[in-house]
């Protein structure tokens, strides 16, 4: 073996296979996230819909007939009419949505900005190359993850469905897109993706952008260096100074849509 082949066998996992290495932390890091914020989302979730539920029932009368009021009553009123596990029910498609949207953007992102665009002759990554480079990595991300975005929705809608009174139409995640690609085929997993690239290269022209500038600006104005800590602490202004607005187009579609009609 060449001495060449000898020193890449003994760089990291890291530097070796960069690109696999970025997706699997991005998934890793999204998936905890996700666990730690899920019944936020839940609880969220089921105040929405219990108005929507409410409503459909009863008219005018929908805002008395609301069982929770508030995110702490609401997330209670669940741990004790159903389990403290169930605050994290319908969290292994946000999972499976966060790992492949997650890494997929952020693998895309750094290809575009280390192999497309390029630095410039200062190691400088431009303004407009970041802003570009974002919106794109923001939409192949959704299209990629869109599948698994469509089926965490589609569960969550199983909570208003039992607030009506209904039957439940999935067993778990598993059926829920075997039910989908049965009754809608390849497609019917891509529902609604038109908007959803168009919101996701709006919010990650602003997530990426926001955190290439900041890191940038740290590393040149601080005792800072280009690594984890410099990472974490820009990802964490990011979110500070970045809004998430709501979904429209699958934050609760409705069930007679041709989209979305599951029997």
């Amino acid at each position: 073996m060449s001495a060449p082949e000898d020193e890449e066998r003994l760089l990291p996992l890291t530097q070796r296979w960069p690109r696999a290495s970025k997706f699997l932390l991005s998934g890793c890091a999204a998936t905890v996230a996700e666990l730690a914020t899920f019944p936020l989302d839940l609880t969220k979730t089921r105040l929405q819909i219990q108005g929507e539920a409410a409503l459909a029932r009863l008219g005018g009368g929908a805002g008395e007939a609301a069982p929770y009021r508030g995110m702490v009553r609401t997330a209670l009123g669940i741990i004790q009419e159903e389990g403290f596990l169930k605050l994290w029910q319908g969290v292994t498609p946000a999972i499976y949505r966060h790992i492949v949207y997650s890494g997929g953007r952020m693998v895309t992102y750094e290809h575009l900005r280390e192999v497309v665009f390029g630095k410039g002759e200062d190691k400088h990554y431009p303004l407009w190359k970041s802003v570009i480079g974002g919106m794109m990595a923001g939409v192949v991300g959704q299209f990629l993850a869109n599948p698994t975005d469509l089926v965490k929705v589609q569960m969550q809608m199983e909570g208003k469905r039992k607030l009506e009174g209904k039957p439940l139409r999935f067993r778990g995640v598993h059926h829920a897109f075997a039910k989908i690609f049965t009754e809608g085929g390849i497609r019917g997993l891509w529902a609604g993706w038109v908007p959803n690239i168009q919101r996701a290269a709006l919010v990650n022209m602003g997530d990426l952008t926001t955190y290439d500038t900041v890191k940038h600006y740290l590393v040149l104005n601080t005792p800072l260096e280009d690594n984890i800590m410099t990472h974490g602490l820009s990802s964490n202004l990011v979110g500070i100074t970045q809004g998430h607005p709501v979904r429209p187009s699958t934050a609760f579609p409705k069930e007679e849509s041709s989209l979305h009609h599951l029997p």
